[in-house]
């Protein structure tokens, strides 16, 4: 194992489940210190880094909605969570002394910068990690969508998607102990399988745009920089 980074710019989505730990809602802030323990190692490897966080530690704006509350505002609330997320992990960042810049698609000027994508990857090169919050800033859109986009804005070689599993199954691996893991697997089987690895807009985008998708376990210790590494870690979608 080579001991150089295989990809020079990555965006990193996180769920915000993955944030909770195991509280059954909001943020433990031993896990987001783990969280940016692990993005330090990658990013002191030379590697630039974007990174889009998810909401449902807070909020859900489709199970809200699912429970008669208006989509759109539902999905607005839902955005407002990963600005929550995702001022959580630049405090642990930069307490760390990483230096980051927080974009958000919805415009909170004293918080945050908007998201401007000749900015964001200015912010790169000059090694700075970009957070990117609030979704696309429209409804209907997930926050696996909204990394999608902002990983093709960035001209970014990968996504790495860190979930609570060690790659994409062909059955939850929880309740199915003999659940196949797939070592790589394409964008149409993904869909054609129905495999919840992301919602379809994200999958078909990053088809189109032939974005690469690494999924793998971003709860065990090293991992992240051992599949930066180069090793065989997860799933990959090609």
């Amino acid at each position: 194992m080579t001991q150089k980074p295989i990809y020079k710019r990555i965006l990193l989505k996180l769920s915000g489940e993955a944030m909770m730990g195991n509280r059954g809602y909001g943020i433990d802030p031993a896990v987001v210190q783990r969280m940016a323990q692990d993005i330090k190692n990658i990013f002191e490897l030379g590697v630039e880094i974007g990174i889009v966080i998810g909401g449902g530690n807070i909020f859900r704006g489709l199970a809200a909605s699912e429970h008669g509350m208006e989509r759109v505002s539902a999905d607005h609330m839902g955005m407002l969570a990963t600005v929550i997320n995702s001022l959580a992990l630049q405090n642990s960042l930069e307490q760390i002394g990483i230096p980051t810049r927080l974009q958000t698609a919805i415009k909170m000027e004293q918080i945050a910068e908007p998201v401007i994508r000749r900015k964001a990857v200015r912010h790169l090169e000059k090694k700075r990690i970009v957070i990117f919050a609030a979704g696309t800033g429209n409804p209907y859109f997930t926050t696996d969508t909204a990394a999608v986009l902002r990983a093709v804005e960035i001209n970014a070689n990968v996504i790495i998607k860190g979930t609570k599993v060690d790659g994409i199954y062909d059955s939850d691996p929880v309740k199915n102990k003999s659940a196949f893991k797939f070592e790589t697997i394409s964008y149409l089987d993904v869909i054609q399988k129905g495999l919840n690895v992301m919602d379809t807009t994200a999958i078909t985008l990053s088809m189109d745009n032939k974005l690469p998708i690494l999924v793998f376990n971003m709860n065990t210790d090293g991992n992240l920089t051992r599949l930066i590494l180069g090793e065989n870690i997860g799933t990959k979608v090609n």
